[in-house]
């Protein structure tokens, strides 16, 4: 897996202080998507064991962790994304991780991963539609609170 960039204080994505980290790698290429540079999974750099243990010593002092991109379920990402929540969780079991994806979590509720997610945004982004809730970036995508499930 490659990634573009993390953002080491992030408020926008997601509840509280964050640190967000951008995958590369986009099979949905909605028009108007804001994040283009992140469709080419070959984009970016590698996501290395170090790049990862930095960004979860980072997350020491924050709220918790946000994946987006790119698409961090894409089938390529999911092993790495995986690997990131589950040492997440293990070091921070009070924490939350929050996932945008483009797919429908009808389609990717069976992922084990999902397990270690607590926050799933959901759906394609759709220029045509407002913009009307918090942390999406169009009406149509649904904010799923795994937790509670």
């Amino acid at each position: 897996m490659n990634y573009d960039r993390y953002y080491t204080q992030d408020v926008v994505n997601g509840e509280g202080l964050r640190v967000t980290l951008f995958v590369t790698g986009c099979a949905h290429a909605c028009p108007g998507c804001y994040n283009r540079a992140t469709w080419n999974r070959a984009a970016g750099q590698p996501f290395t064991e170090a790049v990862r243990e930095q960004i979860l010593d980072l997350c020491a002092t924050h709220d918790g962790l946000s994946l987006s991109g790119g698409d961090p379920l894409l089938p390529d990402n999911r092993e790495a994304v995986a690997e990131l929540c589950r040492r997440f969780k293990q070091r921070y079991p009070d924490k939350d991780i929050w996932l945008w994806t483009g797919y429908q979590y009808e389609d990717v509720q069976d992922l084990a991963l999902l397990r270690e997610v607590d926050v799933l945004i959901d759906g394609p982004y759709r220029q045509d539609l407002p913009n009307t809730l918090p942390w999406r970036g169009s009406d149509n995508q649904r904010l799923i609170r795994l937790d509670a499930r």
